[in-house]
């Protein structure tokens, strides 16, 4: 492995790894996440000369650093301008405020950054291999569907979503469940979290080695790594010494992806993490106290409806601390959250504030917003929005908006009396016949569907 870049996991108890094994790995023997004993570093006049390229050609080149002897240069050019042939508007709003839309890929989502690119990594690596993947996702909203999308009808790779039945939009859901092929998604009756937790168990789990399980969720490293990529794109799009990014977050891979071109080398002033009314870190940061929120609260910005991000795990590793979970002989979880070390927090404040918006804040963000400018922006894009107008700054600030308002119909209806737009990505849905299995919150029973896929 001499002169890749090697990964350790989170959990420190693991074997190191390239990025081959730790992206069809997903999750380390541990239980833990994923991480780069390095990280490469752009020079600022590399960093300048993106303002001359496009999309693709900048993903080549930051993703590059990471994938050096792992897949050839002319390869990665090819993959990277195949999966991004879509446009990644950056929109100013008002002097020193623009969003930066990750709206217009083939699910209209952000999700769409990650899963097009690693889909075609992860095909790659099996044909290489001769080898069957089971791919497993848990899914609070809008990753099942660009991960569906995705992989739907790659060879070789079999691709199972879960997701909470009672917790996603019609629309999200077709987007997984009318694909059919080698899409096979699964209805918890449960919360994302429980989603979640079955599928970091059947990693582990000795008897479904065979299968050849990997993730397709934050939780892999190859998910991250093309979520670096668009803060490098949309600072090149300004005229800025540095930036405030403001992060609409979840399970924090979002926020890891920039994070992790702040580091890098990309001029961050600050992260504005924004999440809903699961306060999880909003709370971490004022008090040092890190408590779950479990169950998770149900917020129509659904795909942040996390009480114990994943990724946190690899943000605590990042300023010297140890986040992990406390598990039985089984695999399964006694104790969210554990602290074994606490993170350096006066860098962390230095580098991020939080606010956790409520669902009355949402409403009020998205009719305001829509009155004030004629834009027509979703809840995952308003706590975005809210969050930036409590920081008072006079930077320059980037806003994600991470989902089309399209997906989210009813909501937008009742707010302001109007039907959103259907981009051409999702038309077509609402008519499409689905096919799906729904199942308890139970391990075992999740283990005999996929064993018997």
């Amino acid at each position: 492995m001499e002169g890749r870049i090697i990964f350790r996991s989170t959990n420190r108890e693991a074997p190191l790894v390239g990025f081959k094994e730790a992206l069809l790995k997903g999750q380390a023997p541990d239980y833990g996440l994923y991480m780069p004993l390095e990280i490469p570093v752009l020079t600022k006049d590399e960093i300048d000369s993106f303002r001359e390229i496009e999309y693709p050609q900048i993903a080549y080149t930051v993703i590059g650093r990471f994938l050096e002897d792992e897949i050839a240069p002319s390869i990665l050019k090819k993959m990277t301008q195949e999966a991004y042939n879509f446009e990644v508007p950056v929109q100013k709003i008002r002097k020193d405020f623009y969003l930066l839309w990750l709206t217009k890929g083939p699910t209209a989502s952000f999700k769409d950054f990650a899963a097009r690119l690693m889909a075609r990594i992860m095909h790659l690596f099996a044909k290489q291999d001769n080898k069957k993947l089971t791919v497993l996702v848990a899914t609070s909203g809008d990753t099942g569907g660009a991960i569906a999308n995705a992989f739907h009808k790659l060879e070789n790779i079999k691709v199972v979503v879960l997701f909470p039945e009672c917790e996603v939009t019609e629309r999200q859901r077709k987007q997984m469940t009318t694909l059919g092929d080698n899409i096979f998604p699964v209805a918890i009756n449960g919360k994302f979290d429980d989603c979640q937790a079955i599928v970091k168990r059947a990693f582990n789990d000795k008897e479904l080695e065979s299968l050849g399980l990997t993730s397709a969720n934050s939780i892999n490293f190859g998910r991250l790594l093309p979520q670096i990529v668009y803060y490098f794109y949309a600072f090149s799009r300004l005229n800025a010494e540095d930036v405030v990014f403001c992060v609409p977050s979840g399970n924090f891979g979002n926020l890891m992806g920039g994070v992790f071109a702040m580091k890098m080398g990309l001029p961050v002033k600050r992260f504005i993490v924004a999440v809903n009314e699961n306060d999880e870190f909003p709370r971490f940061l004022e008090t040092g106290i890190y408590r779950p929120v479990v169950p998770s609260r149900v917020c129509s910005s659904n795909a942040m409806n996390v009480g114990h991000p994943s990724n946190l795990a690899r943000l605590f590793d990042l300023y010297g601390g140890w986040l992990t979970d406390e598990r039985d002989a089984n695999g399964k979880v006694i104790k969210s959250g554990l602290v074994k070390i606490k993170p350096d927090m006066v860098s962390l404040k230095r580098d991020f504030c939080a606010y956790s918006i409520t669902e009355k804040e949402v409403d009020e963000t998205i009719i305001r917003f829509y009155r004030n400018y004629g834009i027509l922006i979703e809840p995952h894009g308003a706590v975005g929005v809210s969050a930036s107008e409590s920081f008072n700054s006079d930077a320059i600030i980037v806003s994600l908006e991470t989902a089309d308002p399209a997906k989210f119909p009813e909501k937008i209806k009742a707010l302001l009396n109007i039907n959103p737009d259907v981009p051409p990505s999702i038309a077509g849905l609402d008519d499409a016949v689905e096919n799906f299995v729904r199942m308890e919150n139970n391990y075992n029973e999740f283990k005999r569907f996929v064993t018997e896929l």
